[in-house]
C-alpha cells in the first residue's frame, strides 16, 4: 500500500487511520519531577487533532537516574499517571492512538540531572563518568521497563514504544564498542540482544492482550555494526511479538555509513526484512508530501514525522489538501512555533537547533 491515508491495522490493539505517525520528540516541557505539564499536554494533543494516526510522547524516562535531559515525562512512578491518564484520553478522543515512548538515557545522563551521582551504563564508560550496572540492576532495569509499560496500560494508552535507539542505555547494550559485559548480557549479539528480548516478552506478558508494541532502533554511530542490527531486526521480525519496528535512520534517503554497505539506501536493507504481520516505519528528514509517500514506495508501511510535526500541528491534514506540500521553510519565528503549540521550554530548545529558529533583532 503506498497511500499516505489508508488505514494501517497492527496484530494488536486499534488500526491507525492513516500512515502518519508522530515521531518521539524531545521537548522539555514537564515538570522537574516528570510529571505532564500543560504545555506538553497542549503541544501532543494539537498533534492529535491536526491528524495523526498515531501521536507518540517524548522519551519518557523508567527509572528516576535514567533521565535524558531537563523537564523530561517521567513514567517511573505512580505519581505519574493522573496527568498520563489525562494525556491518553485527549490523544484517543480525537482518533489518533496514543502511544509512550519508554526510554532510559544510561551513560547519556547528565550528572546535573541526577542529584550528581554516576549515570549508568552496561559497563564502565571512563568518557561519560558512568559506572557498569551490576546483574541485578540489569535485572531491575529490565523490571522497571515492564512496570512502566504496565503503567501506561494502565493509563489508558494503545501501547508503548521501547527505546532502543540513539546511543541510550538499550542502544547502549547493543553496542560492542560500549558493552563489555562477560555475564548474559555482553558478548554475542545474542547476549547483547537479551534485554531487549526479555522486556518485548515482559510487556506481552503482563499487558493486556491487545495491548500495541513498537521498538525503536537505529543502525550507526554508538559503535553499532550495521550488519548486527541488520540480523537483530531480523530476528525481532521473525520473532513476530512487536507491532511495529521504528527504524530511526536520521536521513531516510541516506545510504549507509560503513563502506561494504553502500550502493543503495539505508532504508532498504531493512524493508528487505521478511516482516509478517509486523509492520515497518522509517525516521529521518521527511519533510514534504512527496518524501512521506516515497517511504511507502520503498517499503516502508508508515512514515514518522519531526521537524515537520514542529512546524505544522496538522500536517496530516495539509498533505490531504495538498498533495505537494511542503512545509514552512526555515528558519520560523518564535512566533509561528507559539501558534504550533510549543511552549516556552520547547521554544527555547528548537532556538538551539542551528537555523530552525530566526534570530530577533537587536532592538525588536
Amino acid at each position: 500500500m503506498t497511500d499516505l491515508f489508508a488505514p494501517l491495522s497492527f496484530a494488536h490493539g486499534p488500526a491507525m487511520k492513516n500512515r502518519f505517525m508522530l515521531a518521539p520528540l524531545t521537548n522539555s516541557q514537564s515538570h522537574a519531577d516528570g510529571k505532564l505539564s500543560d504545555d506538553e499536554f497542549h503541544w501532543l494533543t494539537m498533534r492529535a487533532k491536526g491528524g495523526f494516526g498515531l501521536t507518540m510522547t517524548c522519551a519518557a524516562h523508567v527509572q528516576q537516574i535514567g533521565a535524558g535531559f531537563p523537564g523530561q515525562l517521567g513514567i517511573w512512578s505512580d505519581d505519574h499517571l493522573p496527568g498520563l491518564t489525562r494525556l491518553a484520553a485527549a490523544i484517543k478522543a480525537d482518533d489518533s492512538l496514543a502511544v509512550v515512548q519508554l526510554h532510559h538515557a544510561g551513560n547519556r545522563t547528565p550528572k546535573e540531572l541526577i542529584g550528581g551521582q554516576a549515570p549508568v551504563c552496561p559497563s564502565d564508560d571512563p568518557e561519560s563518568g558512568a559506572r557498569a550496572l551490576t546483574l541485578p540492576e540489569v535485572i531491575q532495569l529490565r523490571e522497571d521497563f515492564i512496570t512502566a509499560a504496565v503503567r501506561a496500560d494502565k493509563a489508558g494508552f494503545d501501547g508503548v514504544e521501547i527505546h532502543g535507539a540513539h546511543g541510550y542505555i538499550l542502544c547502549q547494550f547493543l553496542s560492542p564498542e560500549i558493552n563489555k559485559r562477560t555475564d548474559n548480557y555482553g558478548g554475542s549479539l545474542e547476549n547483547r540482544l537479551r534485554l531487549i528480548i526479555e522486556i518485548i516478552d515482559g510487556v506481552r506478558a503482563r499487558c493486556r492482550p491487545d495491548f500495541n508494541l513498537g521498538l525503536r532502533l537505529s543502525p550507526e554511530r554508538f559503535g553499532l555494526q550495521l550488519s548486527e542490527i541488520i540480523e537483530a531486526s531480523r530476528r525481532i521480525l521473525a520473532a513476530g511479538k512487536i507491532d511495529y519496528l521504528d527504524m530511526s535512520l536520521w536521513d531516510v534517503f541516506k545510504e549507509p555509513v560503513e563502506e561494504a554497505f553502500k550502493g543503495r539506501s539505508l532504508m532498504s536493507y531493512f524493508t528487505e526484512l521478511p516482516r509478517g504481520n509486523v509492520r515497518l516505519g522509517v525516521a529521518g528528514k521527511i519533510m514534504t508530501a512527496a518524501q512521506a509517500r516515497s517511504v511507502l514506495e520503498a517499503g516502508a508501511d508508515f512514515a514518522l514525522i519531526g521537524r515537520a510535526a514542529i512546524l505544522h500541528h496538522d500536517y496530516p491534514k495539509k498533505v490531504a489538501a495538498d498533495p505537494d506540500f511542503a512545509p514552512i521553510a526555515l528558519p520560523v519565528t518564535k512566533d509561528h512555533l507559539k501558534a504550533e503549540g510549543l511552549g516556552p521550554a520547547f521554544v527555547t530548545y528548537m532556538s538551539s537547533w542551528p537555523g530552525f529558529v530566526a534570530k530577533e533583532e537587536a532592538n525588536a
